[in-house]
């Protein structure tokens, strides 16, 4: 899929808040919550999944209304779970004053007035709509206005970025499927039940998958990293882990590659020119020969090739494409 997208890193330095300000008019009303900086540099990337909307925004410190007036020209009501992976978030309204930390997911509504601040942000939201939630209507709304810091909750924090992650790669017949999915998985972690939970039961395991996979990605460089020190990380056991990666071959093994792979990345960067026995040592291979065993295994090529053809400008393993984003007139049209 590809997003519908806004940046103001296309405007002049000046318009930048004022562009920014006119994307989320009439749906909202957008005012700084200190002195606007010179640049005000910000972004919003939107899936619509048939109704459903998954957005991505990353901006600076702003104060964020919902009024009569703007409930009035855009009488939308869907439901926002929202979660930040970088800020903190503070949102009243007229029954509830919510205050949510970065990595806690917490759920509001479009259908009400409200007022919001925030710090910069970097941060996930999926809009539900009612149509599509209406057998779960009266648990979403009971959860209105709180801060989801439950197990299940943050789970659903990590589901959002691994959904987030996997949207260029779906396609138009997955739809109805992937909205299915969504919709168990909200209704599970927001009102758990014993049903709920079994039919999200394949959307839990991207959301334990995620916590894992960020997991792996903070304790790269440590050798203490294991099957058991992950159990004890994340809060899974050993049968459960290994069920989670059994058909990536293993636990152990999408160690090694994610190892590998920065290993790689480092080697691609003419710039960094660290010997490459350092940078097996920093990925906690034994010594350069099994760092140079492995390295040729996954990619074909030994390290010293990968630095060689960095070097002279013709790298060995490309990056992939993505498709070209596709412009929208402003945040409102994709309702």
């Amino acid at each position: 899929m590809t997003p519908a997208a806004f940046s103001t890193r296309t405007q002049r330095r000046q318009d930048q808040f004022e562009a920014w300000r006119e994307w989320f008019s009439p749906v909202f009303d957008i005012s700084p919550r200190q002195r606007l900086p010179d640049e005000f540099l910000a972004e919003n990337k939107v899936w619509n999944l048939g109704g459903l909307l998954i957005s991505r925004l990353s901006a600076p410190p702003v104060r964020v209304t919902r009024k009569k007036a703007n409930l009035a020209k855009t009488p939308i009501d869907h439901w926002v779970l929202s979660y930040c992976r970088h800020g903190e978030t503070t949102i009243r309204t007229n029954r509830a004053l919510l205050k949510a930390p970065a990595g806690v997911p917490f759920l509001w509504s479009l259908g009400e007035e409200s007022e919001s601040e925030r710090t910069r942000v970097d941060r996930l939201q999926i809009l539900l709509p009612r149509d599509a939630f209406r057998d779960v209507a009266s648990l979403l709304d009971n959860s209105c206005g709180s801060v989801l810091d439950t197990p299940l909750g943050h789970l659903l924090g990590d589901y959002a970025v691994a959904l987030e992650r996997q949207l260029p790669l779906v396609k138009e017949s997955d739809l109805t499927h992937l909205a299915a999915m969504i919709r168990s998985m909200v209704a599970a972690c927001v009102a758990p039940s014993s049903e709920r939970v079994a039919l999200a039961a394949s959307a839990l395991e991207h959301g334990r998958m995620e916590r894992v996979r960020q997991a792996v990605n903070r304790h790269l460089r440590s050798p203490s990293l294991r099957p058991a020190s992950l159990c004890r990380i994340v809060g899974i056991s050993r049968s459960a882990l290994y069920r989670l990666f059994e058909h990536l071959g293993g636990v152990g093994r999408y160690i090694q590659r994610q190892r590998l792979l920065q290993a790689h990345t480092i080697l691609s960067d003419p710039t960094r020119q660290r010997p490459i026995l350092a940078i097996a040592e920093e990925f906690c291979f034994a010594d350069a020969s099994s760092f140079s065993r492995a390295f040729r295994r996954e990619f074909g090529h030994s390290p010293s090739d990968i630095r060689s053809a960095a070097m002279k400008g013709v790298p060995l393993m490309g990056i992939r494409q993505t498709r070209q984003e596709r412009a929208t007139p402003h945040f409102g049209a994709l309702f």
